[in-house]
């Protein structure tokens, strides 16, 4: 199956585009956008992938969902397009990095310029229906971004993995923990920020001192 994705990648996940579990997801996208409004764009279903490309990989964060609302997703996990105002959970990842930094809030929360370093905005599943959460979950995207880990995992080294949230622990739990550094911490969402489960973890500059340590350039947040 050709999959109009970033070159490197198309190298890494070749196999995974020919597994019967694959043509089966994008024969269900393919009918969900021709009948439904949903997100991302077409074109920027694998936006993650086309703005970061393996060779560049340094950090992955783990999302769940797109979101579903009118031109948010952009197909980065966490990130909106300019213009458009930053969801809670994106600004709790702000203030974070407001209060880890010191540096001020962003004047725009699509996170491109993250991608551009080396960061991988990955979502466990890469399309959603208009207005509903979670509508294209257990389609098979899971699989697949399972896959897109265990390849990073296993062949780079000194990756690190953001994993915040049980969602993405459990999505993360079969990294190689010897040779990559994995931080973990609750969910930026309120739910979980506010119950002190998200704020203080300190994941940005630990980020930045891990690369720096390894003689690679920090993230600039």
């Amino acid at each position: 199956m050709n999959i109009n994705i970033e070159p490197s990648w198309k190298e890494v996940l070749e196999g995974e585009f020919q597994k019967p579990y694959f043509e089966n997801l994008i024969s269900f996208v393919k009918s969900e956008y021709a009948t439904y409004k949903c997100y991302p764009p077409g074109k920027e279903i694998f936006a993650a992938f086309d703005h970061c490309p393996f060779d560049k990989v340094e950090v992955v964060i783990i999302g769940q969902d797109p979101y579903h609302g009118l031109g948010q997703a952009n197909g980065l996990c966490f990130s909106v397009r300019d213009g458009v105002a930053f969801p809670p959970s994106l600004q709790n990842i702000f203030r974070e990095i407001q209060d880890d930094l010191n540096q001020p809030f962003p004047q725009s929360g699509n996170l491109e310029r993250w991608a551009a370093q080396g960061v991988l905005l990955l979502n466990a599943v890469l399309t959603v229906r208009a207005h509903e959460a979670a509508s294209h979950q257990g389609k098979g995207w899971e699989t697949f971004t399972d896959a897109v880990i265990q390849k990073i995992s296993d062949e780079k080294q000194n990756v690190v993995f953001l994993l915040w949230g049980g969602y993405a622990k459990k999505k993360g739990a079969k990294i190689n923990r010897e040779k990559h550094l994995v931080l973990e911490s609750g969910h930026p969402s309120p739910l979980s920020a506010n119950k002190g489960h998200w704020f203080g973890n300190k994941h940005f500059s630990k980020t930045n001192e891990y690369l720096k340590s390894i003689e690679k350039r920090a993230i600039k947040w």
